[in-house]
């Protein structure tokens, strides 16, 4: 009887066992082999919902790697201010290219440490908005945590933070929700009134404000996901919708910042200080850059052309369009010597040498 006792429990033991392994193992019981019930169904695994959006915490992690931007335009001294996000300790600051386009001076004020710098425009890329900047003597600022805008899902919850109003001082953060990953917008410049279509934009359900523009779009952990670039504001409030902000992903930002700090120009991509020909244009009907305007004392003017003529190619590379010669001469730095193919108002061919003088952010 003492033998049959102590062979139950040594059974009891071995089931005891196995089932621990099995547990650990992840099975719901059953052992290693065993069929299952035709009945039974595997339970699905539920994430667990993520934390709220703590806008106190987020904002302490990105305010002190911000920065408030003005812009000035000569003579006047008229511009625009925004937003920044430092990415470099020795301060390369990220923002949007409305923000300096046409800027003769550039001024920045650190949020983290309250001093101001002078800036320069490393390049740019005018086609999704995006620019980077360097801070003249700066050093050991605050830098942003970068994320990555790929991990990105519709309702995220993020908050948009920058120079609300363009009055400076501590960053204005509003929460909201991600609406859309890649919506197509016409953005309008409220400096020049210029138009821009923007396409590949996060949308935001929040009420994003003037002077936020070259902010952070950042996640429930502070990492920035995004470089707050236009909203919907009074047009859409007038419409009786609520206000969207639009922000470029940061992945495609950073692509940005990764072929300028390379030195790679392109026909988007700008390197350096911009160059200039002097010209308005628009597109000819029978094909090319038509001159409407040349302007008085720049490289264009100096060298003869007039409003009437048509550009047809930039040393050999054939122009077909007002936006085809910005492109040419985006790859070129100021000083850079080209030639231009022209046809006058009577249909004369000629070609024309010119040196490229210096420009703003265009």
């Amino acid at each position: 009887m003492t033998d049959e006792r102590s062979g139950g429990r040594a059974l009891a033991m071995i089931v005891a066992a196995l089932l621990a392994v099995a547990g650990f193992l992840g099975y719901r019981g059953e052992l290693p082999g065993w069929p299952l019930g035709s009945g039974d169904a595997v339970a699905p695994i539920i994430a667990p919902a993520p934390p709220p959006l703590d806008p106190i915490a987020v904002a302490a992690v990105i305010d002190p790697a911000m920065v408030d931007i003005s812009a000035s335009t000569k003579p006047f001294g008229l511009g625009a201010a925004g937003s920044g996000i430092v990415l470099t300790a020795d301060g390369q600051v990220l923002t949007s290219h409305h923000v300096v386009k046409g800027a003769d001076t550039v001024t920045v004020t650190d949020v983290g440490n309250g001093r101001d710098y002078d800036a320069v425009v490393l390049g740019y890329d005018a086609s999704i908005d995006i620019a980077l900047l360097a801070l003249t003597g700066a050093a050991e600022l605050a830098t942003a945590r970068i994320g990555s805008s790929a991990d990105v899902r519709v309702r995220d919850e993020v908050m948009a933070i920058g120079n609300a109003g363009g009055v400076g001082g501590t960053p204005t953060g509003i929460q909201g929700t991600i609406t859309d990953l890649d919506s197509t917008i016409v953005a309008l410049n409220s400096a020049d009134l210029s138009r821009k279509p923007l396409t590949g934009m996060l949308e935001v359900a929040a009420a994003v404000t003037s002077g936020q523009s070259g902010g952070a779009l950042a996640d429930r952990t502070g990492a920035v996901i995004g470089v707050i670039a236009a909203a919907s504001g009074d047009p859409a409030r007038s419409a009786g919708r609520p206000p969207n902000g639009y922000a470029v992903p940061i992945d495609a930002a950073m692509r940005v910042v990764d072929q300028i700090r390379a030195g790679t120009p392109t026909d988007t991509v700008h390197i350096g200080p911009t160059a200039t020909l002097g010209v308005l244009t628009s597109d000819a009907k029978t094909g090319g850059a038509r001159i409407d305007l040349a302007i008085y004392g720049l490289p264009a003017y100096a060298a003869g052309l007039t409003g009437g003529e048509v550009i047809t190619s930039v040393d050999g590379r054939s122009i077909t369009s007002a936006r085809a010669l910005h492109a040419a001469i985006n790859v070129h730095k100021p000083a850079d010597t080209i030639q231009l193919d022209v046809v006058d108002t009577s249909g004369a061919r000629r070609t024309v040498t010119i040196v490229l003088a210096a420009g703003t952010p265009n």
